[in-house]
């Protein structure tokens, strides 16, 4: 066994059992976001019309999201690790991604929402693609900006000591998305130079957060920007608000389990983000209709809450497992799919049989193709995030007379 894997392996072994329902949960959401496009593609007699179940999967990682990551942060109380870890958490696969969709460019077209200026580039370089209002070269990265939102946001309040310990923040959003929804039918910036702005004050903020030169103005500024990004030029502001009241609700539910916060925040939450596209005046498309929207908020929720009900149990270790390569899963399953398209063709019209036996092949490929750029890219890319932080933190612990690290310092937060 590689010492990758060896190292992961242990790590892993020594996650405490409770964490397995929030890789349940993540498994249960890739395999939604999966059987939406497998469905849409070769099996839409199967697809589901009065919820999406696609977005269905999106919001119940977006929960997990919001319930996870304050709160490592806050374990761990290291910004600089969370930080470093998130880098190599997510950018090497996603990076790998981007390569193979261009390599495959002469084959199956990069989308035409895709700007064909460098203004694209800039714009993948900070995730922050549906922030900044262009599209990702894979339709499924616009989950990712709003990832990347909420990791700012999380950091500068944490940097500030801000611990919403009422659970205000996902109402106070909620209330931003009504409002946005009410005065905007459209953002009111946009062009290719807010890729290019955003861009130099994410590398310049980043670099002062992990070096520590300014960490504190230099997070608030980072998550004022990601704040003004969602309400001024994502592509829908009201639904980039309401996506940030639902992972801040995940938050709040944290926080309630602990004893630190009410419940109700998140109830009234809950209402008023079911009820948005009711006045919201960009909320054409048929899964924001008001009953299937609010449908799939409730199943979404009802998942979160029927995992935390399980947390104590022993959960299915097929589900975990898919929990475990989840981010290869959600990534790796629409180049795939566009593959497999090519090939095979149009399916919408096709017998059942030869439909069936398209989705077996995909599923069948799908698996050991995430399994391989889990362990290959994700694992080893990981382990070098680890090592760094504690390469960074060991000097000053074993150096003679050099002041204590800070509490949590070099310890790896998880989410």
């Amino acid at each position: 066994m590689s010492p990758a894997l060896s190292v992961t392996s242990r790590t892993a072994s020594a996650a405490p059992a409770r964490l397995a329902w929030l890789d349940a949960l993540r498994g249960l959401g890739a395999l939604a976001v999966v059987g939406e496009h497998l469905c849409t593609w070769a099996m839409p007699w199967l697809r589901p019309t009065a919820f999406n179940l696609g977005v269905y999967g999106v919001l119940v990682f977006f929960l997990v999201s919001g319930y996870i990551i304050p709160a490592s942060l806050e374990r761990h109380g290291d910004v600089r690790a969370f930080w470093i870890g998130r880098f190599f958490r997510l950018y090497p696969l996603y990076l790998a991604m981007i390569v193979l969709v261009l390599v495959l460019a002469w084959w199956i077209p990069v989308r035409a929402e895709v700007p064909r200026d460098l203004s694209s580039v800039a714009a993948h370089a900070t995730m922050l693609m549906d922030a900044v209002g262009t599209a990702g070269v894979l339709n499924t990265m616009w989950t990712l900006s709003y990832e990347m939102v909420f990791y700012l946001l999380a950091a500068a309040l944490f940097t500030v000591g801000v611990r919403d310990r009422w659970g205000l923040l996902p109402g106070l959003f909620a209330v931003l998305g009504l409002v946005a929804g009410l005065a905007m039918i459209a953002p009111p910036l946009s062009g290719g130079w807010l890729s290019w702005v955003t861009f130099g004050l994410f590398a310049v903020g980043l670099a002062c957060v992990v070096s520590g030169w300014g960490r504190t103005v230099a997070a608030c500024a980072l998550g004022v920007m990601a704040l003004a990004l969602v309400l001024l030029s994502s592509r829908v502001p009201w639904f980039g608000a309401a996506i940030l009241a639902v992972m801040f609700a995940g938050t709040a539910v944290h926080r309630w389990e602990r004893g630190a916060g009410p419940l109700w925040p998140v109830a009234a939450t809950g209402l008023l983000v079911a009820a948005l596209p009711l006045w919201a005046r960009n909320a054409g498309w048929w899964w924001v209709q008001p009953k299937v929207w609010g449908l799939t908020i409730l199943l979404a929720v009802l998942t979160f809450a029927a995992a935390m009900a399980c947390r104590s149990r022993t959960l299915p270790a097929a589900l975990t497992w898919l929990g475990t390569i989840s981010y290869s899963l959600y990534l790796v399953h629409l180049p795939l799919l566009l593959i497999l398209m090519r090939v095979v063709g149009e399916l919408r019209g096709a017998p059942a049989a030869a439909q069936l036996g398209a989705g077996v092949l995909f599923l069948a490929l799908l698996l050991p193709l995430s399994w391989l750029s889990h362990r290959c890219i994700e694992l080893p890319m990981q382990l070098v995030g680890r090592r760094l932080v504690k390469g960074r933190d060991r000097p000053s612990a074993g150096r003679a007379g050099a002041p204590p690290a800070p509490a949590g310092g070099g310890r790896r937060p998880r989410g």
